[in-house]
């Protein structure tokens, strides 16, 4: 029989979780139990609105408005959670990969309230963070109880595209992953190609609702390599090709369709290959992560496809597909089930 997560372990713990890996500036505090998990607070500020007129991120812009971001953000936090020093048992940061400018603000944050209200630190890898995102139950879309082991992670963000393997819920393999483009970026780039804005991800989506899906037809990459790789280059630069042959006036006419076209590659691709990879490896349990999974066809058809092969599927609440605090959080518990603290003078910042 499979293994499931709940060890027992009983004692009530209020974890403090920072976020600052790219764009959003985040302060949670999330109670746990047992491996059930309580968010008393999730403050996330983004920066969409002021990247926006780049056309994506800006580094050094990013790193000066989490600056001036952070204190209000955790204040805010603590003060909906009703948690201050007495009430809070470790502090959780993000510490890769990401942005390293923006990683330091939050990274050099939690250090200092760690020293000063003396309090253990954790460092989290935030892309393994998404997948911790289904501990958390929301009756809205299911009531989780159990993970079963062995499982598939397919985590899908703006930088990264994996498939990991997890015998159990403190181990990680990857077994496929993007050989160029994430298929965040890929959505990103075409929807600049299509003067669509940023992020593209959104807007794609929502411009595919009114196409046909089937009107122009994109590579499939690396559908049928043989392994669990992933490439969205070629899509992206099908698109760009397609738009240089077609007059303005049709590309105007007919952007919806383009979106829905390569909507439906992407999807087709993530579904397919990642269903290839838990037959491989006999997995029970599929689970979803990062801002991508926020897709509505991507959702869609996994869920689908789950119900079609009996595979077990969970897809995070939307709410928490996005970079935010508490799944930092729900990924440092299991760090504190395995002892695994940092000292607060030799936690460092990694971009990959």
């Amino acid at each position: 029989m499979a293994n499931v997560i709940f060890m027992k372990h009983k004692k009530s713990i209020n974890i403090l979780a920072i976020e600052t890996s790219c764009d959003e500036t985040s302060v949670a505090v999330v109670n746990a139990i047992n491996g059930k998990f309580t968010i008393l607070s999730n403050i996330v500020s983004s920066q969409i609105k002021i990247h926006r007129k780049y056309g994506g991120i800006v580094p050094e812009v990013a790193a000066r408005n989490h600056a001036k971001n952070i204190i209000p953000v955790f204040e805010k936090a603590i003060k909906k959670a009703q948690a201050g020093k007495t009430k809070i048992d470790y502090i959780a940061v993000a510490n890769k990969p990401g942005l390293i400018t923006s990683l330091l603000v939050g990274v050099e944050t939690a250090k200092a309230v760690s020293y000063v209200w003396q309090k253990p630190l954790l460092a989290v890898d935030h892309v393994k963070a998404h997948l911790y995102a289904n501990w958390f139950s929301s009756a809205a879309d299911y009531q989780m109880s159990v993970v079963r082991f062995p499982s598939l992670g397919l985590i899908v963000s703006g930088g990264h595209t994996q498939l990991i393997y997890m015998k159990d819920a403190f181990s990680f393999k990857i077994v496929g992953e993007t050989l160029d483009d994430a298929a965040g970026e890929a959505f990103d780039k075409v929807a600049k190609i299509l003067g669509l804005g940023y992020p593209g991800g959104p807007v794609i989506s929502r411009m595919a609702d009114f196409g046909d899906e089937n009107k122009f037809q994109f590579p499939l990459g690396l559908l049928h390599s043989g392994d669990f790789n992933f490439s969205f280059s070629g899509i992206k630069t099908s698109v760009l090709y397609l738009t240089k042959r077609l007059d303005k006036r049709i590309i105007e006419r007919q952007r919806a369709d383009i979106c829905a076209g390569f909507q439906k590659a992407v999807v087709d691709v993530l579904v397919k290959k990642t269903y290839a990879a838990s037959k491989k490896f006999k997995t029970e349990t599929i689970l979803l992560g990062g801002g991508v999974t926020a897709n509505r066809k991507l959702r869609e058809e996994m869920q689908k496809k789950s119900l079609a092969e009996n595979i077990k599927v969970l897809i995070p609440p939307v709410g928490l597909c996005t970079d935010n605090a508490a799944i930092i959080a729900a990924a440092a518990y299991f760090k504190v089930r395995k002892k695994q603290f940092s000292h607060w003078s030799k936690i460092k910042v990694e971009s990959n």
